[in-house]
């Protein structure tokens, strides 16, 4: 079977989150890449250059965890570095969505941080995400980072870019970057009425040791 006509069902729900992530949102036109991990080393990932709010199961390439890409009529995420480099680092991971969320994003150009602390579905959904240092996006140096980051966290703040989450699903991955969107409009919020109220360190170590 030709390459460009595999995997038709998991390429089908990349092309899904993708238009939901605009449909929602949490990505423009021209920004974020979704990920899938396949069978034999091989990943379904979106393409450069495509209208993210339409995007059709065709575009969505496939290329392998060498740096091959097997349908070389598209033109594969300009991230796909960082995306393989995640999934080689990572053999958990299942799907990789990485999206520039408005209000969760204004926190990575910025010296605060998205308080997750004040719900449990929050913490429980997102944890403690992790701040990731600045590089160059695309780069080889933003990939090397972000895979050394993916062994331990599985919700980071790239400074100056956007947010990425892994998860074993594509569902776990898109998830987390929805729930954090509402965490970070929630911190605003709570921070403006400066009636900050969160939840204690007895019921965040709960938390953590029952879904973290």
């Amino acid at each position: 079977m030709k390459e460009e006509i595999k995997f038709k069902k998991e390429r089908r729900e990349v092309a899904r989150f993708m238009r939901r992530l605009y449909l929602q949102s949490l990505t423009t036109t021209s920004g974020g890449n979704i990920s899938v991990r396949l069978p034999d080393d091989l990943v379904a990932i979106t393409p450069s250059g495509t209208d993210k709010g339409r995007m059709k199961w065709k575009e969505v390439g496939i290329m392998n965890l060498l740096g091959e890409n097997l349908t070389p009529d598209l033109k594969p995420s300009m991230e796909f570095a960082l995306h393989l480099g995640i999934y080689k680092r990572n053999s958990m991971v299942g799907a990789v969505v990485h999206a520039h969320p408005l209000f969760a994003t204004s926190f990575t150009a910025t010296k605060c941080r998205i308080n997750t602390s004040l719900t449990a579905e929050a913490r429980a959904i997102c944890g403690n995400p992790k701040f990731v240092p600045y590089a160059v996006m695309g780069s080889r140096e933003l990939a090397e980072i972000v895979g050394e980051e993916a062994a331990e966290a599985d919700v980071m703040l790239l400074e100056n870019h956007g947010i990425l989450t892994t998860g074993p699903t594509l569902l776990s991955a898109f998830d987390k970057i929805e729930v954090l969107e509402n965490a970070a409009r929630m911190t605003l919020i709570v921070e403006l009425t400066g009636k900050k109220r969160m939840l204690s360190n007895s019921r965040l170590r709960e938390i953590d040791r029952l879904f973290r």
